[in-house]
């Protein structure tokens, strides 16, 4: 079976090749120009999606050696994410699907995160925790099969995504603000500031990131512009030390829960060299099986759309062709 994803909810416009489980092509076109404007503009994206998506759908089919005629249905992102950027590959999805008659599957945002390191890591199997860190999310699932998630973990304020672009903000750093702290962090002493690693006293499990923010903003207020500056490389490395330690803790806390061994994490903070290490570290520690996903599937990809819809093709399964863009859709319940 061959499946068409396309991946439209934010700022990349991304389509991709899944036939029998196996990637065949995954082009993914980040949306530069919001750099400029310190973060996402949602009427910006929407257009960069409507110039861009169908060239992209035609190289990933190229890419792929297949053509339209080959595929067997088509998966689309219908949620969460902005509403008008969801629109444009979700109408373009549909009518492909009406003019080649093949099955359409609406796919949830967030469950294609949770299959994302499938794709290149086959020995992920049931059960098995995915902790997931974006910009918007950062949570811990339990994924006991396709179809069955548990939400341990939620964030109740900033996501760690959040977080590394407001902290980059503080420090004068360009957006998008997780690879600009990673970058002024090298080299710096994860010491030499002592950020709060916040605990809820509700919920063991859950996440905060709003106290550490505040952290920062009043350490770099009490300093000249020139000694944030001089010290910036300091302050960066300590405030992603305090974030990295933060998801690492509380996905150690799941883990004593539920025993389960195997780990996937997912989202863009996935990306973060750092994180990257000191998961490396508790892995061994704790004789855990943590694994990554390739740089390019870290952040918003089709890759992970298709993935989901093949997993939905074989059990069966197509959406109805009326179904709507839900830009606050959630994975639990």
């Amino acid at each position: 079976m061959i499946v068409l994803g396309i991946e439209t909810s934010c700022d990349e416009t991304s389509a991709a090749v899944i036939e029998d489980g196996l990637l065949k092509s995954n082009v993914v076109l980040s949306q530069e120009i919001h750099r400029e404007y310190g973060g996402v503009v949602p009427e910006i994206a929407s257009r960069e999606h409507e110039v861009q998506l169908t060239s992209i759908i035609e190289m990933a089919i190229e890419r792929a050696s297949i053509s339209k005629l080959d595929l067997d249905a088509i998966a689309v992102t219908y949620g969460a994410g902005l509403m008008g950027a969801l629109l444009v590959g979700l109408n373009l999805a549909k009518g492909l699907a009406i003019g080649l008659d093949i099955p359409f599957l609406g796919v949830n945002h967030m469950e294609g995160h949770l299959f994302a390191n499938m794709i290149d890591n086959p020995q992920m199997e049931y059960p098995f925790l995915c902790m997931l860190v974006s910009g918007g999310h950062t949570q811990i699932w339990s994924v006991d099969s396709f179809g069955e998630y548990t939400l341990f973990s939620n964030t109740v304020d900033d996501a760690a995504g959040e977080a590394f672009d407001k902290g980059a903000r503080i420090l004068g750093l360009k957006y998008p603000g997780g690879p600009e702290i990673q970058r002024e962090a090298m080299g710096g002493n994860p010491d030499k500031y002592n950020f709060p690693r916040p605990r809820l006293k509700r919920s063991e499990y859950d996440f905060s990131f709003s106290g550490l923010k505040t952290a920062i903003l009043y350490t770099c207020k009490k300093m000249t512009d020139d000694e944030i500056l001089q010290n910036r490389s300091d302050i960066a490395a300590s405030y992603q030390e305090a974030i990295i330690d933060t998801l690492l803790k509380k996905l150690k806390k799941v883990h004593q829960k539920t025993n389960i061994q195997k780990i996937s994490v997912a989202g863009g903070v996935a990306a973060n060299s750092r994180f990257r290490e000191k998961a490396s570290d508790l892995s061994e520690k704790l004789g855990l099986q943590i694994h990554f996903p390739k740089m390019e599937l870290c952040t918003d990809n089709a890759a992970m759309i298709a993935m989901a819809g093949y997993e939905r093709l074989k059990s069966g399964e197509q959406s109805s062709l009326d179904l709507p863009a839900i830009p606050n859709l959630s994975l639990a319940g």
